[in-house]
């Protein structure tokens, strides 16, 4: 029994951490499917056929009592991936009392930089302007990712031209959350050097290039045994920001590698990782600041 109980728990972080196939997130979505949030699919924030998003809403959350918003911004090297695979996460963080904002965008071939992080950008101006529909408050945004999606998540939380081309206001971004980042992203594939290549260049991609004293409160997760994207990106980012006086907060958890620092937001891993616990305190942390005008 013992043995048995042990495989249902491996099996999982397993997969997760090698294929993050189809089965893998049907292990560590199921939970999601007895959480008291509400979900609301498929909306549409734009007319290309990917800028679709889903939200989930805490239960009893209510329009006089506006909730703080997470947008999560899933991973997938760019080149796949789909917010219905995501829906631990939402419900994970609806869970914790936050409207989360679960956006699809362009992956490659039919987008190469900066299309992708333009397609977020317009899903953060829409989330802006109907947050109220759900509850949810769009003056207390944060932005928060994993993998591609962290490096996207902080892409346009520390270079505001990007929200700002897509009619948003940056100053309503009161947090990021990367986990397991590519900050310092130096291509080197072939289908990286094909999504980041010319007229583009490092100081265009390179998320620790646009640290300032602009950035907002940050929390940076990763796994100490992450083999896909060095921990060195997150302490880089973390030392840029306090460079310019920005309040950080590095987490790099001994053992674990890249998947499981998502994946530990699903109650089937969560004993892996306290990414859901660091993630909620950094959230209730967030609660007396206000927003700088940026």
């Amino acid at each position: 029994m013992l043995r048995y109980l042990v495989c249902c728990l491996t099996l999982p972080l397993t997969l997760l951490s090698t294929a993050c196939g189809s089965l893998s997130f049907a292990v560590v979505n199921l939970p999601a499917h007895f959480s008291p949030a509400s979900r609301t699919s498929d909306i549409a924030y734009g007319t290309e056929p990917w800028r679709r998003l889903d939200v989930y809403q805490p239960p009893g959350v209510r329009a006089g009592s506006p909730a703080p918003v997470i947008i999560f911004c899933y991973g997938g090297n760019w080149t796949s991936g789909s917010r219905k695979d995501y829906r631990f996460v939402g419900s994970a963080l609806a869970d914790k009392g936050y409207v989360t904002f679960v956006p699809d965008y362009g992956h490659y071939p039919a987008e190469r930089f900066p299309a992708f992080i333009e397609d977020l950008a317009a899903a953060v101006s829409w989330i802006q302007a109907h947050a109220t529909d759900f509850g949810a408050d769009p003056k207390r945004i944060v932005l928060m990712g994993h993998s591609a999606g962290a490096h996207m998540a902080a892409m346009l939380a520390l270079n505001s031209n990007y929200l700002r081309a897509a009619g948003a206001d940056p100053a309503r971004i009161v947090g990021l959350i990367g986990l397991s980042g590519p900050y310092d992203l130096a291509p080197n594939t072939p289908t990286l050097h094909a999504i980041f290549s010319a007229p583009y260049s490092e100081a265009d991609w390179q998320v620790t290039r646009f640290a300032s004293d602009r950035a907002p409160p940050s929390l940076l997760i990763h796994g100490g045994d992450d083999k896909l994207v060095w921990p060195s990106n997150s302490e880089h980012l973390a030392a840029e920001l306090r460079q310019h006086r920005v309040p950080v907060q590095l987490r790099i958890y001994p053992g674990i590698g890249h998947a499981v620092v998502v994946g530990a937001l699903s109650p089937v891993l969560r004993f892996r990782a306290p990414t859901l616990t660091d993630v909620d305190a950094f959230m209730k942390s967030l609660a007396l600041r206000v927003p700088p005008q940026r």
